[in-house]
């Protein structure tokens, strides 16, 4: 089943990510800890401003793997929060250097094509 799936994917020109978590440590590489554990392709960190949540691409909702969401997730591991809701690709998160902004890369509302074009939406904490 696995050798089909991929012959099915590389005939769509695509390939399915394998399993990624996401790991972070001290800067001298000491105190490594493992943040996610939730299977699927957990991807592309970054550092909310306050730094101590970490935003990240993921598609372990999605059991054909397809669907990528940002997630933001607590350094503890705890509190993983889905902060998109679109069909397809929305990935590569950054803040602003002010953090009144999160930009990313999604291929929402593109027409069908494969593009993909950077979102600017405005950051507001939830209290």
């Amino acid at each position: 089943p696995e050798l089909e799936d991929y012959r099915r994917l590389l005939s769509q020109g695509l390939l399915r990510p394998g399993e990624l978590e996401i790991y972070i440590m001290d800067a001298d590489g000491s105190n490594q800890r493992q943040l996610t554990q939730l299977g699927g392709a957990n991807f592309a960190p970054y550092w909310h401003p306050s730094g101590e949540k970490i935003v990240f691409s993921s598609n372990h909702h999605d059991p054909d793997g397809r669907d990528f969401e940002i997630y933001m997730i607590n350094l503890d591991g705890s509190g993983l929060t889905r902060i998109t809701y679109s069909e397809g690709f929305d990935g590569f998160p950054v803040f602003s250097p002010d953090g009144q902004h999160l930009v990313f890369g999604s291929n929402r509302n593109n027409g069908g094509t494969s593009d993909t074009n950077v979102f600017i939406a405005e950051w507001i904490e939830s209290s």
